[in-house]
C-alpha cells in the first residue's frame, strides 16, 4: 500500500509540474507557452516568404507538440490574432462579434519580419531534443522585449492559474528603456476592442480593473455602444441587455447589432424613459461594466514565480542587456573570421603562395606548401591557419585570382576593423547599445494600429444595489409564518428590491438577517421585521422592555443593531431563557406608562425613552421597577427643545403586554405592532391579520 502511496504521490508530481512548466504557464523569457514556441519554430524553419495553409502549418508543428492538432490550431489562431508574430490571411474570427475562425484548410498564415528580429537568433539559443528525439525545438528564444505584457496571457494549471492583461507594445518598449536607464516607470493594460478602464486597484498586475464600454448617450432616446469591455463580444452583451428586460431592470423597446468592422449595437429605450435614467442599470445589470482579477504567474529559472509588472520589465530590462552581449560576442567572433579569411586571401594572392601547389602531385604536400608559404606572414594572420582555411584558399577560381583588386580587398579589411571597433565600443557600452536595439523595434511598430485604444479613467463601479428600485412588496403572513415577495396571502410590510436584506426580530428576542427572497419560512412569533441596510438602521434605535422571570425585575434597554452576519441569529436580551420581552419599539421617543397590579401607593409611573441612554446591543437594561406590572402604555412623542415633549393619542391597551414594533423609522413606513393571532375556531379576515402594518 505504501508503495501505491509513493507512486502515486511521484507521479502527480510529475504530471503537475509538466503541465504547468510545459503546457499553460508562460516563460517570462519569451512570453510563450510551450505550444506556441513551437508554432514560431515550425514557420521559422519552413518560412520563404509566401502564405502556407494553417492545416500544413499545424500539421509540421506536430513533430513538436505531441498533443493533438486541435490546440495547435487554436493557439496559432489566438497567435495571430495578436497582430504581432504571424501575418494572416483569410477569416481568423472576430473578437467583436464573437465569430469564430474558419476551418484550418481555408486560411493561410505566414512569419512577420518583426518575429526573427525580436525572438530568432539560433546561435544564442539552447536547444533540446523534441519529444521522439528526431528533431531539435528551442528551450527558449532570447526575445528583446517582454513578449508576455505585450500579448497577455491566460492559463490553468494545477494548483495555480496566470491571468496577464495586454498591454500597449510602444508603452512596454519605453518602459523597458526607462529601467535599463534607471528612471521611473507604470504601466497600465490596453485592450485591442478599446473601452474605458479604471486602474485603481490595478496593483502593479496583481490586482484587479474595472472595465466599461464606451457609450454614445447624446441622443436622449437612444443609446450606442461603441467599444466593448475586454473580454465581451456583442453577441454575449445583447445576451446579457435581455435578460435584463426580461427581468424587469431595464426598460428598452428594442436592441439591434451592427457590428462589423467597429462595434455598433443600438438600445432604443422605452416610451417616457430616456438615456440618462438606463446608463448606471446598463452598467449594473448587464457585461457594459466589469471587473476582471489578474494574476502575473511565469515561469522564471524553470519554476512558477508571481510578479508584478515592473517586475518583468526590470527583468527584461537585464535580459535584453544579456542578450546584446552575446550576440555582440557572436558577431565580432564572425568579423574576426571574415577579417582572417580576407587577410589569407591577400597574402595567398598578393605574395603567389598559389604559385607553390603548380608542381605538387598529391593533396598533403599541397597542404604542405600552402602552410610553409604563410610562415613568413603569420604575424599578420588573426589567428593559425586551419585545415578549413586552407580547403577555402583553394577553391578560389583562377578568374578571381587574375583580377584579385588589392586596394579593394584593402578597403574591405579597414570596413572589417571598423565593424569590430564598434562592436568593442558596444560592448562597453551595452546600455546605450541595447537602447538602440528598441528604439528600431519600436520604430517597426509605431503606427496607428499600435497605438493605445483603452481609455484610463476614474470611476466607481455601479452596485446593483445603488440602481436597483424597490418595487417589490414584501408581505408576512401570519397565519402561515411565510414571508416574501411572492407570498399571495397577509398584509404589505414594505417595498423592497431583489438585493434588499432584512432584519426579523422574534418575541422571544432572537433577531437575525436574512436575504429577500421569494418565500421564506420565518414562524408565526415575529415582533420586528424592517431593511437592514446601514441607512436604515443608522438612525434606528431599539427600546425593550423585558421581565426577568426569577426576579420579577422589568427592565428597559436601549441600543442600536448592526453588523449582522447573514442567517446567524443573535440576542437581543441579556439572558434569553430567564428573560421575557414584554415591549418593543423603534419610535425615537416615547412616554411610557407603567401600571402596577394590586394594592399599592403608587398605582403607576411614567418616563420617557429619552430618559435612558443608548447603549450596545450585548448591553444589560436598566431597571425599571420590582412590581408586579398590570399594563404598559406607550405614547408616542417628539422632544421639543425649551418646552415639555409632545404627546400623541395613546396606544391601544391590552390586558396582555402586546409587542410593538415598526418597519422603519421614518415617516414613509409607519410603526405597526403584532397582535395575538387569532384562535382556530374563528375565521380570519383582513383586518384580522398580524399587525406589522398598523399606522400608528
Amino acid at each position: 500500500m505504501a508503495n501505491a502511496k509513493d507512486l502515486f504521490r511521484q507521479n502527480f508530481i510529475e504530471y503537475a509540474s509538466y503541465v504547468i512548466k510545459d503546457r499553460a504557464i508562460p516563460d517570462i523569457e519569451d512570453g510563450l507557452k510551450p505550444v506556441q514556441r513551437r508554432i514560431l519554430h515550425t514557420m521559422i524553419e519552413t518560412d520563404d516568404g509566401r502564405f502556407n495553409k494553417v492545416a500544413n502549418v499545424v500539421g509540421s508543428t506536430m513533430k513538436y507538440h505531441p498533443h493533438g492538432d486541435a490546440s495547435i490550431y487554436t493557439a496559432l489562431v489566438n497567435l495571430a490574432n495578436y497582430d504581432l508574430f504571424i501575418d494572416k490571411q483569410g477569416n481568423y474570427g472576430n473578437f467583436m462579434t464573437g465569430d469564430g475562425p474558419a476551418a484550418a484548410r481555408y486560411i493561410e498564415c505566414r512569419l512577420l519580419p518583426f518575429a526573427k528580429k525580436v525572438l530568432y537568433n539560433p546561435e544564442i539559443t539552447e536547444y533540446v531534443e523534441s519529444y521522439d528525439g528526431r528533431n531539435k525545438e528551442p528551450v527558449v528564444f532570447p526575445a528583446k522585449i517582454p513578449v508576455v505584457l505585450i500579448q497577455g496571457t491566460e492559463g490553468i494549471a494545477v494548483g495555480m492559474s496566470t491571468k496577464i492583461l495586454p498591454h500597449n507594445a510602444l508603452e512596454v518598449i519605453d518602459a523597458q528603456i526607462a529601467a535599463i536607464r534607471g528612471e521611473e516607470f507604470q504601466l497600465f493594460p490596453d485592450f485591442p476592442g478599446g473601452g474605458i478602464m479604471d486602474v485603481s486597484d490595478y496593483q502593479d498586475g496583481l490586482g484587479s480593473v474595472a472595465v466599461r464600454a464606451k457609450l454614445d448617450t447624446s441622443n436622449a432616446k437612444k443609446i450606442i455602444i461603441e467599444e466593448l469591455p475586454f473580454g465581451v463580444d456583442s453577441e454575449k452583451m445583447i445576451k446579457s441587455i435581455e435578460e435584463a428586460i426580461k427581468k424587469g431592470r431595464l426598460k428598452i423597446q428594442s436592441v439591434s447589432d451592427f457590428t462589423a468592422d467597429k462595434v455598433n449595437i443600438e438600445i432604443s429605450l422605452a416610451k417616457g424613459t430616456y438615456t440618462k435614467d438606463v446608463v448606471d442599470a446598463l452598467y449594473a445589470y448587464t457585461l457594459c461594466e466589469q471587473k476582471i482579477s489578474v494574476n502575473c504567474l511565469v515561469i522564471r529559472d524553470k519554476l512558477p514565480h508571481v510578479c508584478t509588472v515592473s517586475d518583468v520589465i526590470r527583468y527584461h530590462a537585464d535580459h535584453i542587456i544579456e542578450v546584446s552581449k552575446k550576440e555582440l560576442e557572436v558577431q565580432k567572433g564572425h568579423l574576426f573570421d571574415k577579417l582572417h579569411t580576407r587577410t589569407l586571401e591577400r597574402i595567398f594572392i598578393e605574395e603567389r603562395i598559389y604559385k607553390r601547389i603548380e608542381q605538387k602531385r598529391t593533396q598533403e604536400a599541397v597542404v604542405q606548401a600552402i602552410r610553409t608559404g604563410f610562415e613568413p606572414y603569420v604575424d599578420q594572420l588573426v589567428r593559425e591557419i586551419t585545415d578549413d582555411d586552407i580547403d577555402h584558399l583553394l577553391k578560389i577560381p583562377i578568374r578571381r585570382i587574375s583580377l584579385f583588386d588589392i586596394e579593394k580587398n584593402k578597403e574591405e579589411i579597414d570596413q572589417i576593423n571598423a565593424d569590430i571597433r564598434q562592436v568593442d565600443y558596444d560592448l562597453t557600452h551595452l546600455d546605450e547599445y541595447s537602447i538602440r536595439t528598441l528604439n528600431g523595434i519600436k520604430a517597426d511598430l509605431d503606427n496607428e494600429d499600435h497605438q493605445r485604444k483603452t481609455v484610463i479613467a476614474d470611476f466607481n463601479m455601479v452596485d446593483v444595489r445603488d440602481v436597483a428600485k424597490r418595487d417589490f412588496d414584501l408581505r408576512y403572513d401570519g397565519m402561515t409564518g411565510y414571508l416574501g415577495t411572492n407570498v399571495k396571502t397577509g398584509n404589505v410590510l414594505f417595498k423592497v428590491s431583489e438585493f434588499d436584506k432584512i432584519l426579523i426580530i422574534q418575541k422571544n428576542g432572537t433577531y437575525y438577517c436574512a436575504n429577500v427572497s421569494d418565500r421564506l419560512f420565518v414562524g408565526k412569533d415575529i415582533s420586528y421585521c424592517g431593511l437592514a441596510d446601514k441607512e436604515s438602521l443608522e438612525d434606528l434605535v431599539f427600546t425593550v422592555i423585558y421581565l426577568d422571570k426569577k426576579t420579577k425585575v422589568t427592565y428597559i434597554k436601549r441600543c442600536k443593531l448592526s453588523g449582522f452576519i447573514l442567517n446567524k441569529p443573535y440576542e437581543l436580551l441579556p439572558d434569553p431563557e430567564n428573560n421575557s420581552l414584554k415591549k418593543l419599539s423603534v419610535l425615537p421617543n416615547a412616554e411610557v406608562t407603567v401600571t402596577y397590579k394590586g394594592p399599592t401607593r403608587v398605582k403607576e409611573t411614567t418616563f420617557l425613552f429619552s430618559d435612558f441612554l443608548v447603549k450596545g446591543a450585548k448591553a444589560g437594561g436598566v431597571t425599571i421597577t420590582k412590581k408586579d406590572i398590570a399594563s404598559i402604555r406607550i405614547k408616542p412623542c417628539k422632544l421639543v427643545e425649551g418646552s415639555k415633549p409632545e404627546t400623541a393619542a395613546s396606544e391601544e391597551e391590552d390586558d396582555e403586554p402586546e409587542i410593538e414594533t415598526v418597519a422603519e423609522s421614518g415617516a414613509e413606513t409607519p410603526e405597526t405592532k403584532v397582535k395575538p393571532e387569532p384562535k382556530a375556531t374563528r375565521k380570519q379576515s383582513d383586518d384580522d391579520m398580524p399587525g406589522l402594518f398598523d399606522d400608528v
